[in-house]
């Protein structure tokens, strides 16, 4: 069988500059979650997306259920979240005991539609809004910052998507009061397990990165007046995450070509619909998304290419239709169920090779 093409697996640098960072911390001993690699990713990652403050966390996850924390979301509270999503943005909204609402998305961004979310604001008064970066491609946000603003409701970006994404020449997850980014293993930067909170709040940033400390009081003795997390990331980790973060316009410009060259190849099949590219948005194109609206299926484009060892996945199934948040409510006309329900994520891996490309292509052609 032929090599195994992923949708979108870790890729470390050719330099090495992940493992002079690793080997580093084992020189200096500090393999805990401190140290010099913590404090400094914090600092470069702020710097490269040009915001104030970040707190390293180990995984996107916790820096969403820190965000909602720091924003004051408590038991009750209700929280607008995006529908079409992984379950990692609502999940941490019942960690806080509040009450998710989720809201559906528009065609023309496949992301949180504002006319959805107007229409909440109708129904519900909500202590933050919680939208999502899909796939690397960006909220309009002049829209959602908008309406946020005339309701003053907290604005949280789920950017674990879209790290290097730019609107309008911002990066995303530094538009609204807290951005979130995430280094799981598929994430176009990885540092195996991580992610990162960032906001212009330095004083927030400062009381999360207490939180994530086990909310260890400064006395000699072990104290803690707050209840804490252990959510801080590895010395270790921060370090791959150092040299990573060189690399991330590489990553981008790869992730870029694999997009246009689907858009070449299948973007003129009866049918194909690729992720729509809007002109205030600069995608970092982490996977490249086609819509089908023909004879032919998801089913059958992810059978074809499963069939000759080659991944590819469903768009995410909407929080609203999954039987853990079915008793939640939602606002909206079904756009992010008819994207499910039409929708393939293609491989995306920044290893592949223009002949790994075409491979690809010519098995799904093969289906028209």
């Amino acid at each position: 069988m032929d090599t195994k093409i992923y949708l979108s697996s870790p890729h470390m640098s050719d330099e090495g500059f992940e493992l002079n960072y690793v080997h580093d911390a084992f020189e200096k001993n500090w393999i805990a979650p401190m140290g010099e690699n913590v404090n400094k990713f914090e600092k470069e990652l702020a710097a490269k997306v040009g915001v104030k403050s970040a707190a390293a966390l180990s995984s996107g996850t916790a820096a969403i259920h820190l965000a909602l924390k720091t924003a004051g979301v408590g038991a009750g509270d209700i929280v607008f979240c995006s529908s079409l999503t992984f379950c990692a943005t609502a999940n941490p909204i019942i960690y806080v005991n509040a009450i998710p609402v989720f809201v559906d998305s528009d065609f023309e961004t496949w992301n949180m539609s504002p006319v959805a979310l107007e229409k909440a604001f109708e129904k519900y008064t909500p202590k933050a809004v919680l939208v999502v970066h899909l796939y690397g491609f960006s909220v309009d946000m002049d829209k959602i910052v908008e309406i946020c603003k005339k309701h003053n409701v907290v604005l949280i970006e789920d950017a674990a998507e879209s790290l290097g994404t730019l609107y309008k020449g911002h990066y995303t997850g530094t538009i609204g009061d807290y951005g979130v980014f995430s280094f799981n293993g598929n994430k176009i930067i990885t540092t195996s397990g991580g992610g990162m909170l960032v906001s212009n709040n330095e004083e927030k940033i400062a009381k999360v990165r207490y939180w994530a400390t086990q909310a260890r009081d400064p006395a000699r003795h072990y104290q803690h007046s707050e209840l804490g997390f252990n959510y801080r990331i590895s010395n270790v980790l921060a370090g791959i995450g150092r040299g990573q973060l060189k690399v991330l316009n590489q990553r981008i410009k790869k992730k870029r070509e694999i997009f246009k060259f689907y858009k070449s190849e299948l973007g003129q099949l009866d049918g194909v619909e690729m992720m729509p590219v809007n002109e205030w948005n600069e995608p970092n194109y982490w996977l490249s998304c086609i819509l089908l609206s023909g004879y032919v299926r998801p089913s059958d484009v992810m059978g074809a290419l499963e069939a000759e060892n080659i991944e590819s996945r469903p768009i995410w199934k909407p929080m609203h239709m999954q039987p853990f948040f079915a008793g939640y409510d939602f606002v909206g006309d079904g756009v992010a169920e008819k994207i499910f329900e039409n929708g393939v994520c293609l491989p995306s891996d920044t290893k592949m090779s223009h002949e790994d490309l075409d491979r690809i292509v010519k098995i799904i052609k093969k289906l028209w």
